[in-house]
């Protein structure tokens, strides 16, 4: 199996890659990992990982600087239909609109919005950053084997918003619900890094890796 890691400059590379080869060792599955934003190697991957760190605007234009990455990634989710897995900034960059810093086009695979957390007028800390347990909403292959109340670790300051309750495959509390996975057809990503998150997050890792559309 064929996996590569989007580069487009947004750092934790090479942690997510880590986690995803100990993942594949884990299940004994064959794989090749790349990091890479060569439009060529992406289409031939059997599924992709975005991750993310920073302003949703400055993850979203580092994607369009690179000739050929945003139309190919649209490729992949919407015509291949092959999977992807979105990492904190990465999930949020499935949204139609993000307003961090400014006004910014997300790529709309989802109908959602990205805005700031509310810290009830000062009461939390931004960004929220740490260990929090997530509220599983429904049955979902990624979360096999995991327990209902796990805790991953959260870093960020910007939450993804949507009506369509039927894609929230879990929740975490930060003052409000806040969403913390999501899940559409062959697209899925978490707020939480799975990398940074111990043995629930290679097993959700793993989850990806033997999922079959």
């Amino acid at each position: 199996m064929s996996i590569t890691v989007i580069d487009y400059g947004s750092g934790n590379l090479k942690s997510a890659a880590k986690a995803l080869e100990a993942a594949a060792n884990n299940i004994n599955l064959s794989s090749k990992i790349v990091v890479t934003a060569d439009p060529k190697i992406i289409k031939q991957s059997d599924r992709i990982v975005l991750p993310g760190q920073g302003s949703f605007r400055d993850c979203y234009m580092g994607i369009k600087k690179i000739p050929g990455l945003s139309e190919t990634l649209n490729e992949f989710v919407l015509v291949e239909k092959k999977p992807i897995f979105g990492i904190c900034v990465g999930m949020q960059l499935f949204a139609k609109t993000g307003f961090e810093s400014q006004e910014t086009k997300g790529f709309g695979w989802i109908d959602a919005e990205v805005r700031k957390i509310n810290n009830m007028n000062k009461k939390l800390k931004l960004p929220h950053m740490g260990w929090n347990e997530i509220e599983l909403k429904k049955d979902n292959f990624l979360f096999s084997n995991i327990k209902n109340k796990s805790h991953m670790y959260f870093i960020h300051s910007y939450e993804f918003m949507t009506r369509q309750k039927d894609y929230v495959a879990a929740t975490t509390n930060y003052g409000n619900s806040i969403i913390a996975s999501v899940f559409k057809e062959n697209i899925v990503g978490t707020q939480f890094h799975p990398e940074k998150s111990q043995k629930n997050g290679l097993l959700i890792l793993e989850n990806f890796l033997k999922w079959k559309l």
